[in-house]
């Protein structure tokens, strides 16, 4: 009996919660500052995480994404099956 009843208290509370927060309103001010505040919590370790790591350390984890953008040596060919001639001729054939 209490398992329900405490189901039913907590059910009951989140459904008026829910009915306050669809006539809550705010202005679009706190909108933009409440997502200015996400957009920094999200990247918090990326902002404040740069100042004090060491940068030995991230050059050598950036390393390796460099080699993997450096152009090779190897030259591109694009075979030519068949010469410009062959193929004018061939259509003054027909």
């Amino acid at each position: 009996m209490k398992v329900w009843l405490s189901c039913f208290l907590v059910l009951f509370a989140l459904a008026e919660l829910f009915d306050w927060l669809q006539e809550f309103n705010l202005p679009l001010p706190i909108y933009i500052l409440g997502g200015a505040f996400l957009a920094v919590a999200s990247n918090y370790d990326k902002i404040v995480g740069s100042y004090f790591a060491d940068s030995s350390m991230e050059a050598s984890l950036e390393q390796p994404q460099l080699d993997s953008l450096t152009p090779s040596t190897n030259p591109i060919s694009f075979p030519i099956t068949s010469p410009v001639e062959d193929v004018k001729t061939s259509q003054t054939d027909n």
